[in-house]
């Protein structure tokens, strides 16, 4: 099974941009459903960005049209490119996968393989 690690989190000013990274071991992503979700505190795991050359990129409305999903498949790694950061896009951001499209790409709960997450912290 794919396992994920995320890293490039960090605290930075608004206004400012941060690319976050999501490796994968133990398996090819090539095959896989990506997908990047956040979660804040007291607040339910929201979805922020999918990826996957069938259907091809999905964004949740508070980040589209400031964030961007990539992959580079030979290098088992997604990316999400954070633009014109806001405080309340602060939270835990996690990488997941699923080797088949979810029913409902945008729930958390229909996603098995999760990183641990890293953490933005963006200051106003």
């Amino acid at each position: 099974q794919v396992q994920l690690v995320e890293s490039g989190g960090g605290l930075v000013q608004a206004g400012n941009s941060l690319r976050l990274s999501c490796v994968a071991s133990g398996g090819t992503i090539t095959y896989t459903r990506m997908a990047w979700f956040r979660q804040a505190p007291g607040k339910e795991r929201e979805f922020v960005a999918f990826s996957w050359r069938g259907v091809g990129v999905r964004y949740g409305d508070a980040v589209k049209g400031r964030f961007t999903i990539s992959r580079d498949d030979a290098k088992n790694t997604v990316y999400l490119e954070a633009n014109t950061l806001k405080p309340e896009d602060s939270a835990v951001y996690y990488c997941a996968a699923s080797p088949s499209t979810p029913n409902n790409i945008y729930n958390s709960t229909q996603w098995y393989i999760w990183g641990q997450g890293t953490q933005v912290t963006v200051s106003s």
